[in-house]
């Protein structure tokens, strides 16, 4: 193979990806939410009547995917959609107060995920990480579009 695994800076980067999703799927977890599923409840709640397209945009998931998640949090009484009222092809999503406790309880936890994180850094080696991470995510990126 043309580079060793312990080269591999994606082995890394992939493994803590792996390990923020699994901390945040237990936090999230008692109130019965998935990490998809809460990324979209917090979406929400700065968002209120946000179109199923764009709810997918901001969390990174297909549209698809998105319509089949918002149907189970529908179904769960977590949100309501309903007829924009001039864009009659376009549904609004709401939270409903069952949405917003839900929110509530799993955020508290996904925060101190985030927290314990970032307790591991001081402010400036929190500021370098974030510039590293944003020059990974270029770099990604032109090696994406180089092969296409």
């Amino acid at each position: 193979m043309g580079m060793p695994a312990d080269e591999r800076l994606g082995v890394d980067l992939h493994r803590a990806d792996q390990e923020l999703l699994a901390a945040k799927r237990v936090a999230v977890e008692p109130a019965g939410l998935t990490v998809p599923q809460y990324a979209a409840l917090h979406v929400l709640a700065a968002n209120a009547g946000i179109s199923g397209a764009a709810l997918a945009r901001s969390c990174q998931v297909t549209p698809q995917a998105m319509a089949v998640l918002l149907r189970g949090l529908t179904d769960r009484g977590l949100v309501e959609r309903a007829p924009h009222p001039w864009h009659r092809n376009v549904l609004e999503t709401r939270l409903t107060d069952a949405g917003r406790a839900a929110l509530e309880l799993a955020d508290a936890r996904a925060v101190a995920v985030e927290r314990a994180l970032r307790a591991e850094f001081t402010a400036a080696e929190r500021e370098q990480l974030r510039a590293l991470l944003g020059r990974a995510t270029d770099a990604l990126r032109r090696a994406a579009d180089a092969l296409d």
